[in-house]
């Protein structure tokens, strides 16, 4: 009996681990834009500097599939826009400790101070 438990809780879990091709066509959209969507947003990862990222793009297809191209240039803005976006904020975190550190040792400083001044 615990194995049928097993099986289903594995099942329901890797039903639950969908591409992004495979959510945009369960959205209905079409097979070529999905596609598209595939090749830009890795491209855009790429574009944005993520090291695993690789640029994809099937120019003939692109220039005369026009649901592709569209799927393409969504998906290469989405992806970079997105990685683009965790980079600053990253960044604004790591800026933000270093003044929380910064704010902290100046306070400790002060405190030492006016402990050593009574």
């Amino acid at each position: 009996m615990w194995r049928y438990a097993l099986m289903l809780c594995a099942g329901v879990w890797l039903a639950g681990c969908q591409t992004t091709h495979e959510d945009l066509l369960a959205k209905g959209y079409p097979p070529a834009f999905a596609d598209g969507f595939d090749d830009g947003c890795s491209s855009g990862r790429q574009a944005a500097g993520v090291i695993t990222g690789e640029f994809r793009k099937n120019v003939p297809r692109y220039l005369k599939d026009r649901q592709y191209a569209e799927g393409w240039e969504d998906g290469f803005r989405q992806c970079k826009a997105m990685r683009e976006n965790e980079e600053l904020r990253d960044y604004q975190d790591n800026r933000n400790n270093d003044r929380e550190r910064e704010w902290q040792h100046e306070k400790d400083r002060d405190a030492a101070k006016a402990y050593r001044s009574q």
